[in-house]
């Protein structure tokens, strides 16, 4: 099965009412307010979490993404779900995890995440999640999924009310002695579908205030930094449009597997641009399309898919079967490394940006 199949099986699955309700969502945000002040960086909501992360004595930070969980309580097939993330974590001993997105995809909500979190859970390991446009398509709305996992041990999601989605939020990580930001994990909420369906099929974009939200607290934290960009990498679900237009382009150097077009939003709203010419995020990584997992520079930017970690619970005919991506951080460094990690140890693309992917790397 592939996605268009699966999107045409699962459409008649979905409750009208939830259908109704994103759009109904996304037109509250359309009347939302145009700018979210950067005193965000001043609110509890952002200090409560934002001391939580912090380079080791090493100088190195680690990430380890989990995306498309798509946990269905009582299928044997979400089992290969936990087996591959406990088998992660136990290898790459992460800072911290990410799960961008799609955790839940059946009915009891709550249990889903509750077997998607427990392998960062039980190894005291911080965590955060962004929705998915699944996520809400159980029996539970994102609000009441925020207030379900905001006091689970070691998670660090956040939310920012007024702006449109749920799960925006940015996470500072220390320096190594702790008495600095060194680097922004920035958090979206890509929302679900389309909310004009008549005109524009499809996934939902991100959203004016969002992006004038980031574009302040970028802002805010460059004059902290004495004028300088602090290094950032962007998480969240569904992928942007330019991801089809680097992995389109002949000259670009693509690493990894692509089985499908990135299924974005066919609105560019303008994040990409946003960060572009703030010039603090180096990569986005993001899921949503299960059988890719390739990384592509553009325009000096990084965009890269996570690994699929759901069962066969979905489709996802992927080589080599389930996994996670890894992006380790060096402190000081405008650098990514990273590598898939998949079944019984086995490693795939590994790559430091943006040293290899220069012409001439050596």
């Amino acid at each position: 099965m592939n996605r268009k199949e699966f999107l045409q099986t699962s459409a008649s699955l979905i409750p009208m009412s939830i259908l109704g309700g994103s759009a109904a969502n996304a037109a509250n945000a359309a009347s939302a307010p145009a700018t979210i002040p950067a005193s965000y960086l001043e609110s509890e909501a952002y200090k409560k979490n934002a001391g939580k992360l912090k380079f080791r004595a090493d100088g190195k930070f680690k990430i380890v993404q989990f995306t498309d969980v798509h946990w269905k309580p009582g299928n044997p097939a979400s089992e290969a779900a936990a087996e591959r993330m406990n088998e992660v974590l136990e290898a790459e001993k992460p800072d911290f995890v990410v799960y961008t997105g799609d955790v839940a995809f059946d009915k009891p909500a709550k249990t889903c995440y509750e077997r998607a979190f427990e392998p960062a859970i039980s190894r005291n390991i911080p965590f955060a999640f962004t929705f998915g446009n699944h996520d809400d398509e159980q029996d539970l709305s994102r609000k009441e999924i925020f207030e379900l996992i905001k006091d689970m041990p070691g998670n660090l999601t956040g939310t920012v009310e007024g702006l449109s989605g749920v799960s925006n939020f940015i996470l500072p990580v220390r320096s190594s002695n702790g008495q600095k930001d060194a680097f922004l994990l920035y958090h979206f909420d890509s929302l679900s579908y389309s909310p004009m369906e008549k005109t524009v099929d499809g996934y939902d974009w991100m959203k004016a205030d969002q992006i004038e939200w980031y574009r302040q607290c970028s802002a805010e934290f460059k004059k902290r930094n004495g004028g300088n960009p602090l290094p950032a990498l962007a998480f969240f679900h569904i992928p942007l449009p330019e991801y089809n237009q680097a992995a389109r382009d002949e000259d670009a150097l693509l690493i990894g597997v692509r089985k499908e077009e990135a299924c974005g939003p066919k609105i560019n709203s303008g994040l990409f641009t946003a960060m572009l010419e703030a010039g603090d995020v180096m990569g986005i990584f993001a899921g949503h399309d299960h059988v890719n997992d390739y990384v592509v520079p553009w325009k000096g930017i990084l965009l890269g898919y996570g690994r699929y970690t759901g069962g066969k619970t979905v489709y996802c005919d992927v080589p080599w079967g389930n996994g996670a991506r890894i992006i380790e951080l060096t402190e000081g460094e405008r650098s990514i490394e990273s590598w898939v990690r998949t079944k019984g140890g086995r490693i795939d693309n590994r790559f430091v940006f943006p040293k290899d992917f220069s012409k001439e790397p050596w």
